[in-house]
């Protein structure tokens, strides 16, 4: 599912961010008249604009844009200038919208599907979600936070939150983070203050013993750092989700984890065992990380065990029901998003194809040789 494009941007020098069809004008240009047209913030638009053209309209204009289908009356779209990128940010029919809050971060992990980068950009997000917020509906269900490392955006976090909090409080609101600055017991406080009634943050553990958790996020602290964040979200009553990626470096110790988890964070909500999402750095890191889900059942099955056995909420995100035992198929969720979501062609006739949860459409061709349609 495409969610981006990009054009030729002219006349403005921050991003605009409006509902197509309702602020910004999807069209093409012999159907708008560049003088009398009103009440938009903007024009998008798939053909060559003149530059004369460009002079006497008096909106600002993305032109010449590459792809044009996917846009939808009612979705959001933030315009850039400079290099006039165009991204979707919020559908209203689709169950998986997410606030974008940065491209840095403090780990650099082995898997990461998001792979940061070393650039300023708190000002340019915290603009366009400011000017997000309101337009998301009151009724919304459910929204995610997630980056990069969101709470790298420092004081523009609060403030993204403290909107929220206005805006949506009946939303469940869910931030992927690290986890690591809730260490910082005073950042943690001001945090808890801010956030939504409906809230929860999820954070990665990948191993019980420290050194394997900082080898795969590839910084030095990071398991001590994380285990205090934790503990100090859960001092503020901020509910904690623990995700734990599935792979050749975190199986050895998966059962080991779950007692650890157990041990460690009776409190804690929820629990996610995940599958491998083969896009950002996981490719290059094939080799040291991929394993056949079906090699690792009997350590996924022993974990889910561990964990459902004394009473703690467990699920599993990401693994097709043909690669899992049948008695885990009760703890497997549809827990890809819709505009990544894919279905192989042999999976199109299983008899179990509208409770799997599918691929990631970067794994067409990084999946396991055992998938197979059930009959």
């Amino acid at each position: 599912m495409r969610l981006t494009t990009a054009g030729v941007a002219a006349k403005f020098n921050r991003p605009i961010v409006g509902r197509v069809g309702e602020e910004i004008l999807v069209s093409p240009l012999d159907s708008v008249d560049p003088v009398r047209i009103t009440g938009y913030k903007a024009l998008v638009t798939a053909d060559r604009a003149a530059s004369d053209f460009v002079e006497e309209f008096q909106l600002p204009i993305v032109h010449s844009v590459r792809h044009f289908d996917h846009f939808r009356p009612n979705d959001v779209i933030v315009l850039n200038p400079g290099n006039g990128f165009i991204r979707t940010i919020f559908r209203p029919d689709s169950p998986n919208n997410a606030l974008f809050i940065t491209e840095r971060c403090n780990s650099n992990c082995l898997m990461c599907s998001q792979p940061p980068k070393d650039v300023d950009d708190t000002q340019h997000y915290l603009d366009v979600n400011l000017q997000l917020i309101p337009f998301l509906p009151r009724s919304l269900e459910y929204l995610g936070i997630t980056g990069g490392e969101p709470t790298l955006l420092g004081a523009g976090l609060l403030e993204v939150l403290k909107a929220l909090k206005t805006s949506l409080p009946e939303t469940n609101i869910h931030m992927l983070t690290n986890g690591r600055t809730f260490a910082q017991r005073a950042y943690t406080a001001v945090f808890a203050e801010a956030v939504p009634p409906r809230f929860s943050v999820g954070i990665p553990l990948y191993s019980d013993y420290a050194p394997d958790h900082d080898y795969i996020v590839q910084a030095k602290h990071a398991f001590d750092q994380t285990v205090l964040g934790i503990y100090e979200l859960a001092r503020f009553g901020v509910p904690v989700e623990i995700r734990v990626v599935l792979h050749r470096l975190t199986i050895p110790r998966l059962e080991a984890l779950a007692e650890y988890i157990y041990r460690t964070f009776p409190f804690v909500p929820h629990v996610a065992l995940m599958g491998l999402e083969p896009t950002g750095y996981a490719p290059r890191n094939w080799q040291d990380l991929w394993i056949d889900p079906l090699e690792y059942q009997d350590a996924l099955q022993g974990a889910v065990d561990i964990l459902y056995a004394r009473g703690m909420n467990v699920s599993i995100y990401n693994l097709q029901l043909c690669l899992l035992p049948k008695r885990l198929w009760r703890f497997a969720r549809r827990s890809i998003s819709d505009w990544k979501n894919i279905f192989l062609p042999e999976r199109q006739v299983c008899s179990v194809l509208e409770r799997c949860g599918g691929f990631f459409q970067s794994a067409a061709k990084l999946h396991s040789p055992n998938i197979r349609a059930i009959q």
